[in-house]
């Protein structure tokens, strides 16, 4: 298991160093694709069946191409549970 962790670890290191030079659509379109795998990954670790795989699938997409990030300013959009968005500086 350790083992497995260390090779994720490394592998995220690894992709996100690639990001750096991205456009905006780019990193739209790499965030959806890692939430969409992360989802994916998720509902599998959890046995989930094939309908609640396609919404963790969908629902990581969907986190992952929302994120809103203003580049000059520093400063992100974050969603609140009650569907507005707040902005405050990125983490």
């Amino acid at each position: 298991m350790r083992k497995q962790i260390t090779i994720l670890v490394a592998g995220a290191a690894i992709a996100l160093a690639g990001c750096a030079e991205m456009t905006p659509r780019e990193r739209q379109v790499t965030g959806g694709l890692v939430g969409a795998t992360a989802g994916l990954i998720t509902a599998s670790a959890l046995n989930a069946s094939a309908g609640w795989t396609l919404v963790t699938v969908l629902a990581g997409a969907t986190a992952g191409t929302l994120v809103a990030r203003n580049e000059r300013t520093g400063m992100c959009a974050y969603a609140r549970k009650d569907g507005r968005y707040v902005t405050r500086p990125c983490r």
